[in-house]
């Protein structure tokens, strides 16, 4: 295996500087074994601090003894441990795509416990093969990056995953551990024939060829600089600056920014985001609504915010935080609660709001006044409250803008 490499992309991502944490996902099996060990001699030679984080998904048997031998690794090691675990009903369908948020959804939350902002993550060439030949066979299954915002949200807000196995084979890893006498965990799902990775892993081991690999849609980074947050917590864009990117890149950014806007995790479907670049690409004023978000457009710029209509189907849920408590409103709003309170939207409250908050809350523009966070106290008066918008930060990270950990040392 490539030391060198390994290590130069930790340097070449991590701060060593940072006195936070580093997370590790840690399964037990090989891949996550060889991230480990290289992940502890980085952080020897920088003196930063690892986290080990293994999650038990209650599917397998012998999970229980998995976690138990993952923390006798960290223990032999000599770094910190935290076993997870996904609790409650499992879904009857779809079981490996809601086991994979929930293993995400868990992580982060460890991780943002901890103070860490990025989890090391086990991904290796071979996952690369296998998702191309996946997708040759009717799957949607995407390349795992480098480096890339946790997926999970809120509870992924500020943190990143970082996979430095990316440029070795699997076959590599195994003979690097077996030449050090280390041992591994060999999960059976590996082998399920009703997983379509595991065939394609068997494909591959008896020497089938995935296709070439296909150039990479650029990251609009450019375009998001050049984003703003809009008043209410939206976002504004140039409609010039739409108009003078490349189609494939401007319709990856409406995409994003409306993710973003929305406070949601499900983007929408590409052709339908590019549908509204066409849209707004024009010249006419132009409205329309798209995965939760509104998007208006006038002569000068493009905003998408939070489409109020949402309240009707589910969404803008009112939430309860505790004195002293933080949580995230509607996917779009971070709260530092001072004090018991129900936090939901400003529609229908205006009239109960003070005069001070009537006055406030009309300074915003008109499309952003009735999905703004306002607080309800127990005899049920609202009051407008102070909230960290997300979804500038979130587009920045979704978008390639932030390749690297923050210049943080807390």
């Amino acid at each position: 295996m490539h030391l060198g490499t390994v290590q130069a992309v930790l340097d070449r991502r991590l701060r060593a500087e940072s006195r936070r944490p580093v997370a590790v996902a840690f399964s037990g099996g090989g891949d996550s074994l060889a991230l480990l060990l290289e992940a502890k001699t980085w952080a020897k030679r920088v003196g930063r601090d690892l986290l080990v984080l293994t999650v038990d998904h209650g599917l397998q048997r012998d999970s229980g003894a998995w976690t138990a031998a993952c923390a006798a690794t960290a223990a032999r090691l000599g770094l910190a441990f935290r076993a997870l675990a996904w609790k409650g009903e499992k879904p009857a369908t779809g079981l490996s795509a809601a086991a994979r948020a929930a293993r995400h959804r868990l992580l982060a939350d460890a991780a943002r416990a901890a103070g860490a902002s990025v989890i090391l993550m086990g991904h290796t060439a071979d996952d690369i093969l296998e998702a191309r030949l996946m997708r040759a066979r009717g799957s949607t299954t995407p390349d795992p990056r480098e480096w890339s915002p946790s997926p999970a949200w809120p509870q992924g807000r500020g943190v990143f995953l970082l996979r430095p196995l990316l440029g070795v084979r699997r076959s590599e890893i195994r003979d690097w551990l077996a030449a050090r006498g280390e041992a591994w965990i060999d999960d059976p799902a590996n082998e399920s024939r009703a997983s379509v990775r595991a065939q394609a892993r068997r494909d591959l081991a008896l020497g089938a060829a995935p296709p070439d690999a296909q150039p990479e849609g650029v990251m609009p980074q450019d375009l998001a600089r050049a984003c703003e947050a809009d008043a209410g917590g939206g976002l504004r864009i140039a409609r010039t600056a739409l108009r003078a990117a490349a189609s494939d890149v401007a319709a990856r950014f409406v995409s994003v920014a409306c993710l973003c806007a929305a406070g949601t995790d499900r983007p929408p479907a590409g052709p339908r985001a590019m549908r509204l670049f066409e849209r707004l690409a024009g010249t006419e004023n132009y409205s329309a609504t798209l995965a939760g978000a509104r998007v208006e457009a006038d002569e000068d710029a493009v905003h998408f915010l939070r489409e109020a209509g949402e309240a009707a189907r589910g969404g803008l849920r009112p939430v309860s935080l505790k004195a002293g408590g933080t949580g995230v409103w509607d996917g779009r709003f971070e709260i530092a609660a001072d004090r018991p309170m129900r936090v939901q939207a400003a529609a229908g409250l205006r009239s109960a709001l003070s005069p001070a908050d009537r006055q406030a809350l009309a300074a915003l523009p008109a499309r952003a006044r009735s999905v703004v966070p306002v607080a309800v106290d127990d005899a049920g008066h609202p009051t407008l409250i102070a909230a960290r918008p997300l979804a500038l930060d979130r587009l920045l990270a979704a978008c390639g803008v932030i390749d690297r950990e923050a210049a943080c040392r807390a």
